[in-house]
């Protein structure tokens, strides 16, 4: 252990926050927007010269100053990190790094899912976790034609039934994966349990939690990349990544996605998947969005029509299962929460 001391670095303390972003931008990236620890290493002068942080059960943001490079410091804020996390309850860790230090974590008990050559590269702190996960997933695997759907459902639309039933009407299995992180209005409990009900009429739909591989916009690290597009490309090749090794699993080889008019994010995200996945063999599906009154039913559109409180604007939106659970006394704490959440739609 060196002689320096680490201690954790509040978002209200602007003078360390500052160093923290100039310590990072001297690495060539900026401070994530999801982060929920940050730490620092000082020396006797109290000058920052390492830091690193968490988000969830993820270690991001790392940076050494360049006069200390070469003394191990790295391993000391990856180890405070670790501890962190444990004393959190988490023990199944996450790390994104440049793919040109991900050999460097190697050494430090992290390895490799998947990586975006020349940008990033996703490990975890168990050697045989992802193996395991699509062991998991090979034993849910059917004869036939099988598909794949990857849905946040926040909450769950006509315009995800729609989805659903369009794309189980063309195989004979569809894995419908429902991001678990709870990083959005809806919690995930609560989003699974709408997903399941809405599609309990499909016999060939097979629910997935998607686990931390399938990576969300909120856990994808986004201080690598120079600007807003970049950063939508590389979260869409990282995913690619990983989905093509979960496809290989359950036999998939359709994915299908909802077209994406209003936001333009998951645009540029679909438009890269239709490049992309036919190189690994997988047909990309775009199917168009069901339409209410003229305009594409969005969950943007469900989450303002709550915040309004506007129960008729919703029964022509949801299912039944979906309403029903919002006029239920359940839905109010989540009710709140989006009714406090100023702007909900996501473009």
């Amino acid at each position: 252990m060196s002689e320096y001391t680490i201690s954790q670095i509040y978002p209200s303390d602007r003078r360390a926050m500052a160093q923290v972003d100039s310590l990072l931008q001297q690495e060539g990236i900026r401070r994530d927007g999801n982060l929920d620890y940050i730490c620092g290493m000082y020396d006797g002068d109290y000058k920052l010269i390492a830091t690193g942080s968490c988000f969830g059960p993820t270690l991001r943001c790392f940076a050494v100053s360049r006069e200390h490079q070469g003394e191990g410091l790295l391993n000391e804020i990856v180890s405070h990190l670790m501890e962190v996390e444990f004393a959190r309850g988490n023990t199944h860790l996450f790390l994104y790094t440049k793919t040109g230090a991900a050999r460097f974590f190697g050494s430090l008990g992290f390895y490799e899912i998947a990586r975006v050559d020349g940008t990033l590269a996703f490990l975890e702190n168990r050697p045989t976790g992802f193996r395991d996960y699509l062991r998991g997933l090979e034993k849910t695997r059917r004869p036939g034609k099988s598909g794949a759907l990857v849905m946040n459902a926040n909450p769950f639309t006509l315009g995800h039934r729609y989805l659903v039933e369009t794309a189980a009407a063309r195989c004979d299995t569809l894995h419908l994966f429902v991001l678990s992180e709870d990083a959005s209005l809806v919690p995930f409990r609560v989003r699974r349990r709408l997903v399941e009900e809405g599609t309990a009429h499909l016999s060939n739909v097979v629910l997935h939690d998607s686990g931390p591989y399938i990576i969300s916009n909120a856990t994808f690290p986004s201080y690598f990349l120079k600007d807003e597009a970049a950063v939508i490309q590389g979260h869409a090749r990282l995913d690619l990544a990983v989905f093509t090794q979960i496809a290989g699993a359950l036999g998939v080889t359709a994915r299908y996605v909802g077209q994406e008019p209003t936001s333009q994010v998951t645009g540029i995200y679909n438009d890269i998947m239709a490049q992309a996945l036919p190189q690994a063999g997988i047909d990309c599906v775009i199917v168009p969005r069901l339409e209410a009154e003229g305009r594409p039913i969005s969950a943007s559109t469900v989450r303002e029509a709550l915040q309004r409180g506007d129960l008729e604007a919703l029964r022509a939106l949801v299912p039944p299962s979906t309403l029903r659970y919002f006029q239920s006394p359940e839905a109010a704490p989540v009710l709140e929460r989006i009714r406090r959440a100023g702007n909900v739609v996501h473009y």
